[in-house]
């Protein structure tokens, strides 16, 4: 994460067009949320101090998929607001990208793009990393809509960049969890599903992707007759992900041994050159599914007395059957706003995100979560907490 350290740093909100800074929130732990737009893109610069310096970096969640935003917005934050530079790390580069690729979409646009897509076909890839495959399948498929899911960011902005260099249009990438955006998609809509080289999570299994909640979602998500293959170097995930298959009501699975492709992956590469076995489970759809169903909307209909949340708020997660809400800390704004900062929704596909909150409204800022039926859940009892200190 791009940072720097300073001896003193003194904020004051200041419109710079490009890069604007616009408020602080101060947290519990003597840390503060700077609100930063960089473009079009909108995060939080991170303040915190120590006994003798503060350490400037951007925020985690809120951290653009396009990093030389961020990375610009702290060199401007730095001139404008700090002295006595002790160390730095943000190596800004030409290279970066910094404005709106055609290659990053967010959740929300991404999904809009796809249910008005005109291509032929729709392929999805999950945990894409160097791109060799999604950018090998773009190029062979030029009437396939290709998109990408990743959750790393360095990993998006390099596939965006050979995207562009390769004047590919057919390809869509996205930062979230592929098991949220899959409960998103609509019913007997994509055509092939990819999931080469998970981490495989031989320790912890409840943490593999493919679990028998993701095998149903690739089943409700294909098309009759679209396919899902999993590739990967580890006996005990394919054994586990057929396992999740054989336990649909209809299951036509091919297993392959160190099959060979058009196209081979970096990590692929490193398994063969130590004599890994690679093994394929590929399972074809034969059910026309329902339609998927709307969720409802994560929204807050009242604005809220923020002392009373102040004084009651603390550190605490409520649990039920099938979601939780954890609510994580509370930042305060000098105009009697406050922001909560929460995580929500499944056991194995959390989200996290911020919701601020005043007397004439309440909403969740900057990222949005994704309507799933555990993050409404989630919300509900989001609202439940706060329903005390509503205003009528």
């Amino acid at each position: 994460m791009p940072n720097f350290i300073a001896k003193n740093v003194n904020f004051t909100p200041k419109d710079c067009g490009e890069i604007s800074f616009f408020w602080e929130a101060r947290g519990r732990q003597g840390v503060s949320l700077i609100y930063t737009k960089s473009s079009s893109e909108e995060f939080f610069i991170t303040l915190k101090k120590r006994e003798s310096d503060w350490v400037v970096k951007g925020e985690k969640l809120t951290k653009p998929a396009k990093i030389g935003l961020l990375q610009n917005a702290l060199v401007k934050f730095k001139e404008l607001y700090c002295d006595q530079i002790l160390s730095e790390a943000i190596a800004v580069k030409n290279t970066r990208l910094t404005q709106k690729d055609s290659a990053i979409f967010s959740v929300g646009e991404l999904l809009e793009n796809l249910n008005q897509s005109e291509f032929d076909s729709k392929f999805i890839e999950i945990g894409f990393g160097s791109g060799r495959h999604l950018l090998f399948q773009a190029e062979n498929n030029p009437n396939t809509l290709v998109i990408g899911i990743e959750v790393y960011k360095p990993s998006l902005e390099q596939v965006a960049k050979l995207a562009k260099a390769k004047n590919l249009n057919n390809v869509m990438l996205v930062n979230c969890d592929a098991r949220l955006l899959l409960s998103l998609v609509e019913s007997n809509f994509i055509d092939k599903i990819f999931l080469h080289f998970p981490v495989p999570w031989d320790d912890a299994p409840h943490r593999r992707v493919a679990s028998a909640k993701f095998a149903l979602e690739c089943e409700r998500t294909l098309k009759v007759g679209g396919k899902f293959e999993l590739r990967t170097d580890s006996r005990e995930y394919a054994d586990f992900t057929l396992a999740q298959i054989l336990d649909l009501s209809d299951a036509d699975v091919q297993i392959y041994k160190n099959r060979d492709l058009k196209v081979s992956s970096k990590y692929e590469d490193r398994w063969k050159r130590h004599q890994k076995d690679i093994y394929d489970v590929i399972f074809t759809c034969e059910k026309q599914s329902e339609p998927r169903t709307g969720q409802g909307e994560l929204k807050f209909e009242n604005g809220y007395d923020v002392s009373k949340i102040s004084a009651k708020f603390s550190n605490q997660t409520i649990k039920e059957d099938d979601f939780f809400l954890h609510l994580e800390e509370k930042y305060e704004k000098n105009d009697g706003e406050i922001l909560i900062r929460a995580a929500f929704g499944a056991f194995n596909a959390p989200e996290h995100c911020y919701v601020l909150l005043g007397e004439k409204g309440a909403e969740y800022f900057i990222k949005k979560p994704l309507v799933t039926a555990e993050n409404l859940k989630a919300h509900l009892a989001l609202k439940e907490y706060l329903a005390d200190a509503k205003n009528n």
